[in-house]
């Protein structure tokens, strides 16, 4: 009786851990885009509030992929001092006050230091959740990913679309339309403090049970690999042996697809309505197209994710994505205004490589600690990777004065994401 009784309490404290890591996982993916997405529909407010030149206008936008490169290689060697939790609970209080904080900042450089404090916060979350996902869901690495995947789109999207009519219905102000989004990110502090109180919760020294040990081997053998615990992230985090990342082919591989994922990410962000107004479509007409392409990653991200969290080689996947992308970018290149829904939704779904990289980078890794370094090394290269990108097809916007030759040059960058991606996919275990 007493044995059964400690059993079913032991049952009832792993469920209540997995549920709230899964409502800390979903707040915290919520949280990883407004920071950026909030700023672009006010940027000409702010600019004039804070006397911003057109030079550091354009600085800031290149802000989150230098910030995402540097800091989140710091993610590791946080990881194993504090622990995934504790820096992820450390990287949302960041959010929350660099988004609190501001919008109230009356100069330039203040504001673009506590919007590095934001994105700092995003940088090492970025690193770590999909090492949260190895480690506690481990069996359901897809699925998980699919799921914060999906929060992350939502959250970039609304965003995106609600941040204006918030600034409206608090008179026009543009600061009040990015400091409601610092709310959001307090919302994400109290469940990551709760996993981390309870992952430093000493467990009780009480002996398996054969049937529950037996399970666990017969898991192991199915997955053909190690399966952490649930609610052993931190301690696992902090174990492994050291692992060179950087001196395996496969790691370089998740690198390049990562960082070239990202520059398509970054040029449908950044140039997609200019390039559709450019062409003669309205200006409400292609917000409406660059929105379509913004949504659709919202069940795109979650089904894909799931699915290639269910196969153990992902190359094909990788390889359909980057042929949706050539196709979306040829058809701008010969046609923008032609066919332009088709040129969103075939963008909108090569857009899902973000999440499709994440569940590589999970599966791809032996166990938490290699899927810490693996995360960061994968990221922070790819980001790195992804500056230029944006950049350069600005310059030749400009130089050329069409879009015939930036879109030239960005079907080209699908060609290599769509061999890293295949070569990425690999049924391949980095240890």
């Amino acid at each position: 009786m007493v044995v059964r009784m400690k059993s079913q309490g032991r049952t009832r404290s792993t469920t209540w851990t997995h549920r709230l890591a899964l409502a800390a996982l979903v707040l915290a993916a919520l949280n990883l885009r407004p920071a950026v997405t909030s700023l672009g529909p006010v940027l000409e407010e702010a600019r004039a509030a804070l006397g911003m030149s057109a030079t550091l206008a354009g600085l800031l936008t290149s802000v989150p992929a230098v910030c995402f490169a540097l800091v989140g290689s710091a993610a590791p060697r946080l990881a194993r001092r504090h622990g995934p939790d504790g820096v992820v609970l450390a990287g949302m209080a960041a959010v929350t006050a660099g988004l609190a904080l501001r919008p109230f900042v009356a100069n330039t450089p203040v504001f673009l230091t506590l919007s590095g404090l934001a994105l700092a916060g995003i940088a090492v979350a970025n690193v770590l959740l999909p090492v949260v996902v190895k480690q506690r869901f481990p069996d359901r690495v897809g699925v998980m990913t699919g799921l914060y995947s999906m929060a992350l789109n939502l959250g970039a999207s609304t965003a995106a679309a609600v941040t204006v009519p918030l600034a409206g219905a608090f008179g026009g102000d543009w600061r009040a339309g990015l400091g409601v989004w610092a709310v959001l990110a307090a919302v994400a502090v109290p469940p990551w403090l709760a996993l981390t109180r309870d992952g430093r919760r000493p467990a009780a020294q009480e002996p398996v049970q054969p049937v529950a040990q037996e399970r666990v081997q017969q898991r192991v053998q199915q997955l053909g690999r190690p399966v952490a615990q649930p609610g052993s992230g931190d301690a696992a985090a902090r174990g492994g042996t050291h692992i060179r990342v950087a001196r395996n082919p496969t790691a370089w591989a998740l690198a390049v697809y990562f960082g070239l994922q990202a520059t398509s990410a970054y040029v449908i962000m950044g140039w997609l309505p200019q390039i559709f107004r450019d062409s003669g479509l309205s200006a409400e007409t292609a917000g409406l197209l660059f929105a379509l392409t913004s949504v659709l990653g919202v069940p795109l991200s979650f089904v894909l994710a799931a699915a290639a969290g269910r196969l153990r080689n992902q190359s094909g996947i990788a390889v359909l994505l980057g042929a949706f992308g050539l196709v979306g970018y040829a058809g701008l290149w010969a046609a923008p205004a032609a066919a332009p829904w088709l040129w969103a939704v075939l963008l909108g779904v090569a857009n899902c490589s973000f999440p499709l990289a994440l569940t590589m980078i999970a599966m791809r890794g032996r166990d938490g600690a290699t899927v810490i370094r693996l995360s960061a090394f994968a990221q922070s290269a790819g980001y790195l990777l992804s500056i230029p990108g944006p950049i350069l097809v600005g310059a030749l916007y400009q130089h050329t004065g069409g879009w015939r030759a930036p879109l030239a040059f960005v079907v080209c960058l699908m060609l290599p994401q769509i061999v890293a991606g295949f070569f990425a996919g690999r049924d391949r275990q980095i240890s």
